[in-house]
């Protein structure tokens, strides 16, 4: 994905090769803005330099991003895993101190199905990541802006890569940036949703998208007191909650509820309100052989487009020929 990251490494040495240490407990959850300790999945970080290995540790059974089709570790437990590694990443190599505000412009990620197979017998995976920084821009001595490239290895075999840039500031410019929307917080009551058989969930709780809105669009679900996707307090709608949405959007537009989700690319334009209503449209889906289909989900709000993301989804079978009855 990202030639900086096939050449050799000169500092560590190869993943299989890591010591149990990586592993041993979860890093602070201040580090990776979590309140629960049992969301955090980072375990142990070493920097070298300019070079930066993380480990992480994947359950097969997360009580959101739980196993996929008894199959596959869900692949958004890596994107969930970018996210806290750059913001760890953020504080302690970049030293941005804690309590600034924190906006992700773009991320992405790509994951090899195979290597996210669950284990047998059943133990959790764990995963190791490499990690570089670049585009790293500065105001006042402090760190404004940056980019992170990543590889993941389970088990010395390549996972899957990833990357994210974002911005940093702190609180007096973020609540300037924010105005009378600082402090916001997500609506109390939910509205009704779509049937999550169609989605790949069982429980109703789970699902953020709502009852169709016309061909291809629904309304984006916010439940306000969901202990994963509202771990903690934030003024606007979360970029793993969009991109939750977005995998739904896809498996729902597809008819593959069971569809493994293989690629993500998401970028976020502004926040996302949430006393605005938001909607998840999404673009006729691309059918790339062998079972793969690409959809674009985008975020249409306030009369534009806050955001889009693409996801390749791979489907078994038949499965996707079930995509017209799916959206009744």
């Amino acid at each position: 994905m990202n030639a900086l990251l096939q050449a050799d490494r000169p500092y560590f040495g190869k993943p299989e090769e890591c010591g149990p240490e990586l592993f041993e407990q979860t890093v602070p959850r201040t580090l990776v803005h979590r309140a629960a300790v049992s969301e955090v999945l980072l375990t142990g970080w070493q920097t070298v330099h300019d070079e930066h290995r993380l480990g992480a540790q994947w359950s097969r059974a997360h009580s959101y991003y739980g196993s996929v089709d008894g199959r596959w570790h869900d692949p958004m437990l890596f994107a969930e895993t970018i996210r806290q590694a750059c913001l760890l990443l953020a504080h302690e190599a970049l030293d941005v101190p804690l309590g600034f505000g924190f906006l992700t412009e773009s991320t992405a990620f790509e994951v090899d199905e195979e290597r996210l197979r669950l284990s047998r017998p059943a133990h959790p995976a764990h995963v190791v990541l490499d990690m570089r920084l670049s585009h790293i821009k500065r105001r006042g001595g402090v760190v404004s802006s940056y980019a992170y490239d990543v590889v993941a290895h389970r088990d010395g075999e390549r996972l899957g890569s990833g990357r994210l840039r974002g911005k940093c500031t702190s609180q007096a410019v973020y609540r300037r940036l924010r105005g009378e929307r600082i402090g916001a917080g997500p609506p109390h009551t939910a509205i009704a949703p779509v049937d999550p058989r169609l989605v790949g969930r069982d429980d109703e709780s789970d699902v953020v998208l709502g009852a169709s809105a016309g061909a291809g669009a629904h309304p984006l679900r916010i439940v306000a007191d969901h202990p994963v996707l509202f771990d903690h307090p934030v003024d606007h709608v979360p970029g793993m909650v969009l991109m939750e949405a977005a995998r739904q959007a896809g498996l729902l537009a597809l008819g593959a509820p069971h569809g493994l989700l293989v690629a993500c690319e998401a970028q976020f334009r502004r926040y996302v309100e949430f006393h605005i209503p938001c909607l998840v449209a999404t673009d006729e889906p691309e059918h790339d052989g062998g079972g793969r289909h690409t959809v674009t989900v985008r975020f249409l709000q306030d009369g534009s487009e806050a955001g889009s993301c693409r996801v390749g989804i791979l489907t078994t079978a038949g499965e996707a020929d079930g995509a017209a009855t799916a959206q009744h």
